[in-house]
This record gives C-alpha cells, sequence and structure tokens, in this order.
C-alpha cells in the first residue's frame, strides 16, 4: 500500500500502512502553528490490491486537533474521480478518528472536504473574466508569492464618483474551510447569469469586490487556519503587515479605496451542524439600523434558501467587546457598513441530512447561488 499527500493541499503524516486494517496516521501541523484538522490524502496499491479490501485507518492525533468536538458525529469524505465526493464510515473513539472503507478501485483519496485545488481557483478567475462585466486583476502577492485575485464586477471608479452601493465578498481567510471557495463558484455564477433578472438588477445597484481565496499558500500547503508563517488571517485585520499577513493589508487598503457599503466573510464551522450568519452586533456604535439591517438579510436568506436558519449560532458579543482584529468585526466598526460572516458546516446540514453526501459542494454552491436574492432585498437600505 502507499499513502501520499504530496499534492496541493495534500495534508497527512504515515506512521504505517503495512496492513490494510491497521494503518496509522497523523494530521500535520500548520507551518509555524500548532493549528491543524484538514487532511487530504491517496491510498494506492499494487495490481489493485486494495480493491475489496476492508481498510481501518486510525488518525492517531485527533483528540489534540483544533476542534476536536468537530469529530463527533462527522464522516469523512471520499471520492474515486476527485469529483464525486462521498461519504465514509467514520467513529471517533478515545481521541482516535477511525475510518474504515472497502476501496472499489485501486486509487481512492481521502478528504476533510470536499479539495478546491489552486488549479481550480486558477479556472475560477479566467473563466469568470470573460463576463464583459468582470475585471481581473491582482492586489499584489503572498509570502509563498502567489497572486492575491480580486474580481471586479460593474464599474470601477471609487465611491466617491459612484452612486452604486460597495459589495464585498471574501473566502477562505481559513483555507482548510474549503466549502467557502465552493460557495463562491455558486456565487458568482448566480450574479453573472444574464438571464437572471435578481442578478440582473443587483449589478445595476453595485459593484462588487469578490476574493475568492483570501489565503492561498495555506490552500496550497494544506493548512487548517493559517498563511505561510502561521498567521491566523482572521486576527490580523486592523493590524496586519507585508511581513505577516499581506493578503489581509492588501484588501484593506483596497476597501480603504473603494469603500464599504457591505461585507460577507464567507467561512465553515468544524463543529455546528448548520448554516448561519455571524454578526457584528459587539462593534461599539451598533445601531438599530444595523440590526434591522442584519436581521432583514437573515430572513431573506432563509426564504431563498431551506438550507439557511437563524436558530443555531454563535450567540451575540456584548456591546463593545467585539474583537476588531477579526474581519467582520473590523469592517463593521472601520466602514460603518453591514458587515457578516457566513458559516457552513463540514458535517451535515441536521436540518436537512443527506446520509450519502452530507454537507456537500454541491450544495455549498447551492447556497452561494441563494444569497443574490438575499443581497438584492436589503441592498436598498445600505
Amino acid at each position: 500500500m502507499r499513502i501520499t499527500q504530496n499534492f496541493d493541499g495534500g495534508n497527512i503524516e504515515v506512521l504505517s500502512a503495512d496492513k490494510p486494517d491497521a494503518i496509522r496516521l497523523n494530521i500535520r501541523t500548520d507551518h509555524q502553528s500548532d493549528f491543524y484538522q484538514w487532511f487530504y490524502f491517496r491510498l494506492t496499491s499494487a495490481q489493485n490490491s486494495i480493491v475489496g479490501q476492508d481498510c481501518v485507518m486510525r488518525i492517531e492525533n485527533a483528540k489534540d486537533a483544533a476542534f476536536a468536538g468537530g469529530w463527533e458525529n462527522y464522516q469523512v469524505r471520499a471520492s474515486y474521480d476527485r469529483e464525486d465526493w462521498f461519504l465514509v464510515p467514520t467513529r471517533y473513539k478515545d481521541g482516535v478518528l477511525i475510518i474504515e472503507h472497502t476501496p472499489e478501485f485501486g486509487s481512492v483519496y481521502y478528504a476533510y472536504f470536499a479539495p478546491y485545488s489552486m488549479e481550480r481557483h486558477a479556472d475560477l478567475i479566467a473563466q469568470t473574466q470573460m463576463h464583459e462585466d468582470v475585471t481581473a486583476s491582482v492586489l499584489g502577492e503572498t509570502l509563498d508569492g502567489q497572486d492575491m485575485d480580486v474580481l471586479t464586477i460593474g464599474q470601477t471608479a471609487d465611491k466617491a464618483g459612484s452612486d452604486k452601493k460597495h459589495m464585498w465578498v471574501i473566502a477562505r481567510q481559513h483555507p482548510g474551510e474549503i466549502m467557502a471557495q465552493w460557495w463562491m463558484e455558486g456565487f458568482l455564477a448566480r450574479l453573472l447569469d444574464d438571464a437572471d433578472p435578481t442578478a440582473r438588477v443587483l449589478r445595476e445597484k453595485c459593484v462588487f469586490h469578490v476574493v475568492p481565496n483570501m489565503n492561498p499558500d495555506g490552500s496550497k500547503r494544506g493548512h487548517l487556519r493559517t498563511n505561510a508563517c502561521g498567521a491566523n488571517l482572521n486576527r490580523e485585520w486592523g493590524v496586519a503587515s507585508m511581513e505577516r499577513s499581506p493578503e489581509v493589508l492588501l484588501v484593506m487598503n483596497a476597501m480603504e479605496k473603494t469603500g464599504v457599503d457591505f461585507c460577507l466573510d464567507v467561512h465553515g464551522d468544524e463543529a455546528l451542524p448548520y448554516n448561519f450568519i455571524a454578526g457584528a452586533e459587539g462593534v461599539l456604535g451598533f445601531t438599530p439600523k444595523d440590526q434591522a439591517l442584519l436581521d432583514g438579510f437573515q430572513d431573506a436568506y432563509k426564504r431563498f434558501s431551506p438550507d439557511f436558519q437563524t436558530k443555531v449560532g454563535y450567540g451575540t458579543t456584548p456591546a463593545g467587546k467585539a474583537n476588531l482584529t477579526m474581519a467582520t468585526n473590523y469592517i463593521a466598526h472601520t466602514h460603518k457598513c453591514l458587515s457578516m460572516t457566513l458559516e457552513m458546516p463540514f458535517k451535515d446540514n441536521a436540518d436537512l441530512p443527506d446520509p450519502e453526501y452530507g454537507w456537500s459542494l454541491e450544495r455549498s454552491i447551492r447556497l452561494g447561488a441563494d444569497v443574490v436574492g438575499a443581497m438584492l432585498s436589503v441592498v436598498d437600505e445600505l
């Protein structure tokens, strides 16, 4: 047997792989960080010798992962063709994540969630820019020298020269929260659908600034939560530097130029099996109008997507206690706008479970498409 992870986004350490039913693994930590939870690896064998074999893989350091509670009621994703990702039996026992699967082919991939490669990211940028309303540009470079891509949809004038709303949508500050970029695919496809009247009206009213991947380095390195030097980007807002967190600083500077009327920061949550919004209620000066906008957006999102709900979430931060190094809070405080974090599950959606696929890339894409109607419902009030 052979277990490999030396590819885009790969992450695993092999302790032993002598017997199919006793494979011992660990997850690598993020570089210069103690965070880990994302994994992605390939299992292969000579002459298809694993086909029909009962394989048992034990991730032995699961108990010390960033969010150990995320393993309860969680199931690993597997794929033979890297397109169809299905659930395989998974147990968490005595601090060990145990994966049990009988492969049908001689090569199978396992991952924490359906992966989204930097090559697919490049395709997304290249293909999206072909729409006549889209301009693709680069804000600068990451620490590993990768491009920080941004898509501008609509007129490119600064806010002072435009009566349109400036809408910022960013995703994957935490690179292992892969569902955020699948969500981006659905959002961009719907927003740029010229046959969709909701999208057309929204584009007439707004300029969109979209960063589909805030953390290219962590994505390629197979990190859960940090960039190339171990910085958690969602704790760098307002304090970012080119030496430690250029990804955030570049976006902060771009926001300063355009202004921000609306921002949605897209993430995934390891523990909670729901889709929900975290708002900026804890920012000093959060007004009743701000609350009405937040409530209005969430109510609209629920109408457009049964996968979205408001009963379960993080709770409300007391007034004046918000952490201003987090994107949602920093942007709300600095730009006096509607700023929110969207969270999606690694587990299944408990309200609408799917026993074969769980919370999937396809459902993430659909949730991204459904946000367009919710945005239109509040845009005139921004």
